[in-house]
């Protein structure tokens, strides 16, 4: 098994209209042992639901993809980096044998689960990763009122930067950028499961 941090930037917030314009991710052993990184920016297709919103998230404008690669040539090679980087040889056919054991994770994966999905679908290539999803907001809620109950302080929101700061470390810069936050993301997700580890049941 292998997890995926993933973390995508958009043209906007529904997956059925807009798309992702930039992947970042950071790939990982079942022991957290991290195996390589991954980033590349992604032309839209649909140009007309480019967003000034989701720009100012994110920082980036169409100008900034101009030279960027189409989702179907983005995919694949996605495919290949995580195939290589598990040591094995891609499928030129269909690498959903070799990927179906990865597991993607995530702040607030749904959200980038639902966007990666519908590009997934649009360019008609087979859902090749696992369905188990994990999810760093999901492990607080469950996690953070256990610590507190404890005596143990935690911090007042669950944003990246607010979880970032609570393990001590920070955002690089002030635009979202997918793989600093993927690689941000990874480490905050290791910490937490640290955590995890320590959990005694007392009947």
């Amino acid at each position: 098994m292998h997890y995926l941090v993933i973390d995508l930037e958009m043209s906007g917030d529904d997956p059925s209209w807009h798309e992702v314009i930039q992947i970042g991710a950071v790939l990982y052993t079942a022991d957290w042992q991290e195996r390589g990184r991954y980033t590349s920016l992604v032309y839209p297709e649909n140009e007309e639901a480019f967003s000034t919103p989701s720009a100012e998230v994110h920082g980036l404008s169409l100008a900034d993809l101009q030279d960027a690669p189409m989702m179907n040539e983005v995919l694949p090679a996605f495919e290949n980096w995580i195939v290589e980087k598990m040591g094995k040889r891609p499928d030129p056919m269909d690498n959903s044998r070799i990927l179906r054991s990865v597991r993607l994770a995530g702040l607030g994966i749904a959200n980038d689960y639902a966007f990666l999905k519908a590009a997934y679908l649009y360019d008609q290539r087979p859902w090749p990763f696992s369905y188990h999803l994990i999810d760093v907001h999901s492990l607080t809620h469950v996690l953070f009122p256990l610590l507190r109950e404890a005596g143990v302080e935690t911090p007042a929101k669950q944003s990246l930067t607010a979880l970032a700061a609570y393990f001590g470390m920070e955002r690089s810069g002030l635009d979202h950028d997918a793989l600093d936050d993927a690689v941000l993301t990874g480490h905050c997700l290791q910490k937490l499961m640290a955590y995890f580890t320590k959990l005694r049941y007392t009947p």
